[in-house]
């Protein structure tokens, strides 16, 4: 039994020379989900799988550094040698699918139906992805955003995706193997995390992983700041 995170990206708010945006794959035994779609994700996904093998995608909100590549994703799925047997599930906040049919109208009709069922996101959302147990909490970015929780039989993992400080984010890292949290921000922010308020929310989780470090503060700033390590891009780590 196996269930792991890969980072596919970690950078804000745009890629670097070999630095993709917010990605991150969970796999089991069984089970592949994609989380959050940012640009460069797609790319690196396909060293781990094929976007047709996908059982869903779940994506925080709606910032193009978290959602951009789902637009490639759709012609892919759609338009090239891939043969999704379905719709891929896609779970994501509110108006999701309107935007991305926004950007697609350029070339006529497509409804993100036609390679995405799309599922909105809620306070407390749960959803079974193969054998993966997924509950979505809302969280504060200034807009609709959420965390996730995943847990495999006896262990969890957690994501704060963006967020400041807030109770929700607290509830997600509670007894989380894992704990993956933005580290934004070098000083206190609504809408961001410094590394001190993911090492406050990860107090009763059993691992923190800072991820999104934000431009005014280095990897090492925010490592020492958080005593935790920072998401490199490929790293796999092993939630159980």
């Amino acid at each position: 039994m196996t269930f792991t995170l890969t980072v596919l990206g970690a950078a804000t708010p745009y890629p670097r020379p070999d630095q993709a945006c917010s990605g991150y794959l969970l796999r089991t035994d069984t089970t592949t989900l994609w989380v959050d779609a940012g640009p460069g994700a797609l790319a690196n996904l396909q060293r781990h799988t094929r976007p047709d093998r996908l059982d869903a995608i779940w994506i925080s909100h709606t910032h193009a550094d978290h959602t951009a590549d789902l637009l490639p994703a759709y012609y892919a799925l759609l338009f090239a040698d891939l043969r999704p047997p379905h719709p891929i599930p896609l779970y994501g906040p509110p108006g999701l699918a309107d935007r991305l049919e926004t950007f697609l109208a350029s070339t006529g009709p497509n409804p993100a139906s036609a390679a995405f069922d799309v599922h909105e996101l809620h306070d407390g959302h749960r959803a079974d992805i193969g054998d993966l147990a997924l509950t979505s909490r809302a969280v504060h970015h200034g807009l609709p955003a959420f965390g996730l929780r995943a847990t495999h039989r006896d262990k969890t993992f957690a994501y704060s995706g963006d967020t400041g400080p807030c109770p929700a984010l607290d509830d997600l890292a509670t007894d989380a193997d894992l704990f993956l949290c933005e580290a934004d921000s070098a000083e206190p922010t609504a809408h961001h995390c410094t590394p001190e308020d993911a090492a406050a929310a990860a107090r009763a989780t059993r691992r923190l992983l800072l991820t999104h470090i934000g431009h005014t503060l280095t990897e090492e700033q925010a490592a020492e700041r958080a005593s935790a390590p920072t998401a490199r891009q490929h790293d796999t780590h092993h939630i159980g």
